[in-house]
């Protein structure tokens, strides 16, 4: 190639190069200062992509798990207050029976009342006060008490039912929430129903008198027939006499709105299906009413035997809800423990297409650095060659 003053070909061609081995050095130390192996959507654009998907649900899962993780920690709240519920059962149970037997008097039953009383009282508070985050947990809060038969609303003292409360009723719609209560002598036994859904449940015979009137306080449960869900507790009174049925009209029936069950749905995944990424949670109530005790009473040896016998029954409904708290915690650690498999599993996924194989990219960077300090040198050599043609002039 002739040597020429105008133009330095060997300059220019040194200088490219070593811009070159600059840029990929550079390059180079901002991934290793980075730690990721695609710093700008350039140097990869598609694992960026998948990478930034990858990382939004790891995100989204560590939250999950922090859901399912205070989930069960509001489980918890409400087993605790139903094991000490279960404690004040079994002690009027036992006041009960006390009262129950013979060689004590009327005046020594209403000494044992007095505690019985305050003991019934206890379980509305506890169930009433019991809360995790402001949101009520077992009060099972949902009613029906008011105006007499056929007047305005629900049945009311006069009818033989002082109050019907709900557990896990989803009825939301006006044309579900009329409600028609039925009784049957035959077989004694209450139906409460809407027209698609009912609930049905027989009286005990330790709360009918020989007439057939309804003991003070007995309560009876409703359990759901065919696929819906839920259950009812009747409180009934002396006034309900062995009727053959007792059905007000739509325009003035049972009025439910809402659920009386405290209802949670807890996130444990990144979507919204409701079958994949959403547990619900229905907490059944535990007061009084729920358990059908509300109006019980140890003063003779009649009511002490009739209190004993719906104490028994108490003690199995608040076990079986007792059972169903249990039932979602260890559904909640299940999942929680499954969200961590995923978040790892994940997690690894993401960092085999952004994370940095830092001894591959020093490897690299130093042999960047080479041709770096090579491309200086040799452009300094290509600078001085012009210098060579002065000679010829000497």
């Amino acid at each position: 190639m002739a040597l020429n003053a105008i133009s330095n070909y060997a300059a220019n061609v040194a200088h490219r190069n070593l811009q070159a081995s600059d840029a990929a050095a550079t390059s180079s130390l901002a991934k290793l200062s980075s730690g990721s192996r695609v710093v700008s959507a350039k140097d990869d654009a598609a694992s960026m992509a998948i990478g930034s998907r990858l990382n939004s649900q790891v995100q989204g899962l560590r939250q999950a798990s922090v859901n399912a993780g205070q989930g069960v920690s509001m489980l918890q709240v409400a087993d605790g207050a139903m094991a000490r519920i279960n404690d004040v059962l079994v002690r009027m149970k036992t006041l009960s029976v006390q009262a129950g037997s013979g060689q004590l008097s009327n005046t020594e039953r209403g000494m044992l009342n007095t505690e019985y009383q305050l003991l019934l009282a206890e379980v509305n508070r506890i169930a009433a006060s019991t809360e995790f985050n402001g949101n009520q947990l077992v009060n099972g809060s949902l009613t029906t008490a008011g105006a007499g038969l056929n007047t305005s609303g629900a049945f009311a003292t006069a009818d033989g039912i002082s109050g019907i409360t709900g557990h896990g009723l989803t009825t939301t719609t006006a044309a579900t929430d009329n409600y028609t209560l039925s009784y049957s002598s035959g077989n004694a036994t209450f139906t409460l129903t809407d027209g698609t859904n009912s609930y049905s449940g027989a009286i005990a015979s330790t709360v009918l008198a020989a007439n057939g009137t309804m003991l003070t306080g007995a309560g009876v449960k409703l359990l759901p027939t065919g696929t819906n869900t839920g259950d009812l507790v009747l409180s009934l009174n002396t006034a309900f006499q062995s009727q053959t049925t007792v059905a007000p009209g739509a325009a003035n029936g049972l009025h439910f709105s809402g659920s009386s069950s405290a209802t949670f749905s807890f996130k444990v995944g990144t979507g919204t299906d409701v079958t994949k990424d959403v547990i619900s949670v229905a907490i059944d109530g535990i007061s009084g009413a729920n358990l059908g005790i509300n109006g019980t009473d140890i003063t003779t040896m009649t009511t002490s035997d009739m209190a004993s016998d719906l104490l028994g029954n108490a003690i199995d409904i608040l076990n079986t809800s007792r059972a169903a708290v249990g039932a979602y915690q260890n559904r909640l650690e299940f999942a929680a423990a499954n969200i961590s498999s995923a978040v790892e599993n994940t997690e690894a996924a993401r960092s085999n297409l952004l994370d940095l194989d830092i001894a591959s990219e020093m490897t690299t960077f130093t042999s960047k650095q080479i041709l770096v300090q090579a491309g200086v040198a040799m452009l300094a050599q290509a600078n001085q060659m012009p210098q060579d043609l002065l000679k010829l002039f000497q």
